[in-house]
């Protein structure tokens, strides 16, 4: 079944059949049911199966425990889009209640597959909105890990409560500014440039680097910053054009 081939009112009935088939089997622990709904090859239904889990988990606290250790044994599945899932699963968890899921999401760090990395960072970003604080000690721990791929994530992480709050996040991100590994540079680069944009934080952004000791990375953040504007023009607090004006009267100033 192709989600996005559903009539809208068929997709709101698939995603409450989908909750429902979910809590049945959460209620007689039998994991082998939800299995197929995490393993679905639709992007969209699996979506539909890790959103049902957070509601599941936030409406129904005597489920809680159920649904932590249902998760436990899906993570060790042998297939990248059931643990994908569960590990979206776990940001949807995380919204309210961090440390119980904590222990999956550094699980996932690790995991072989780049599908299960990449749903860690949406995981982080995700729950970052809602409950900041433990993602972003949880951000702070692994963002100068000796793994440059775990930096990576950890750094972009950071990225949608930055885009709201650049000052919740901007020292954290302050420790890769000499970062070596040319990955996880580039996400700081993209990170610092995603933070730019919205009400209140294009001066704010711009005077922390400013005062940062890596000077290099300045004119990198500028590129990305004016680049940003560019595609996120409707959304910004200033044009593209305005920004590419800020920063020509900084290099018109004398030295």
């Amino acid at each position: 079944m192709n989600f996005y081939n559903l009539l809208k009112e068929e997709r709101k009935q698939t995603c409450f059949n989908i909750r429902n088939d979910i809590f049945l089997y959460l209620e007689h622990s039998e994991i082998g049911g939800i299995h197929p709904f995490f393993d679905d090859s639709d992007t969209y239904m699996r979506k539909a199966a890790y959103v049902a889990i957070g509601k599941i988990y936030r409406s129904h606290q005597a489920m809680r425990e159920t649904i932590i250790k249902t998760l436990e044994k899906l993570m060790g599945d042998q297939s990248e889009r059931v643990r994908q899932t569960a590990i979206y699963s776990c940001g949807e968890i995380a919204t309210i209640e961090f440390d119980v899921v904590e222990p999956l999401l550094e699980t996932g760090l690790h995991d072989k597959h780049h599908s299960i990395r990449n749903a860690v960072i949406g995981s982080l970003k995700t729950s970052g909105q809602k409950n900041p604080v433990p993602t972003l000690t949880f951000c702070k721990k692994h963002i100068l890990s000796p793994d440059a791929e775990i930096r990576r994530q950890a750094c972009h992480g950071l990225e949608l409560r930055g885009r709201t709050h650049p000052q919740d996040v901007i020292d954290i991100l302050k420790l890769l500014q000499f970062e070596k590994t040319k990955r996880v540079y580039d996400t700081l680069i993209h990170v610092l440039g995603q933070i730019s944009y919205k009400k209140g934080c294009f001066r704010y952004v711009i005077n922390q680097l400013k005062i940062w000791e890596n000077k290099d990375l300045y004119p990198l953040v500028q590129n990305e910053i004016i680049e940003i504007h560019g595609r996120y023009e409707k959304f910004s607090e200033f044009t593209q054009q305005e920004i590419i004006d800020v920063f020509a009267k900084e290099h018109a100033k004398p030295v």
